[in-house]
């Protein structure tokens, strides 16, 4: 089932975040010299299974080719999502 998420970049925090039913989501990120680094996605367990953290890795693909960034996935998830993912392939940098 997709579902459309309000997500948005803290810069300050370093992360893409929504809120779901009150919890708090994240995707954390580091970014030095166009590389942005995906280090953790948490999405809480009451309400994981709604594809929000493909949601929040989503919109840090799509951020990161707006900027003209490259993407390491350090985190498992975001390296499973990039296998899923190969139109986004082009933009993976080295860990």
């Amino acid at each position: 089932m997709s579902q459309d998420y309000t997500i948005v970049r803290n810069e300050a925090a370093s992360r893409f975040q929504t809120t779901v039913d009150g919890a708090l989501c994240v995707l954390d990120y580091q970014l030095h010299d166009g590389v942005l680094t995906i280090t953790h996605t948490g999405v809480p367990a009451a309400v994981g299974g709604r594809g929000i953290a493909a949601a929040l890795t989503l919109a840090a693909f799509d951020t990161a080719r707006r900027e003209g960034w490259r993407v390491v996935p350090a985190c498992s998830y975001a390296a499973a999502w990039l296998a899923r993912h190969p139109q986004y392939a082009d933009l993976a940098g080295r860990r």
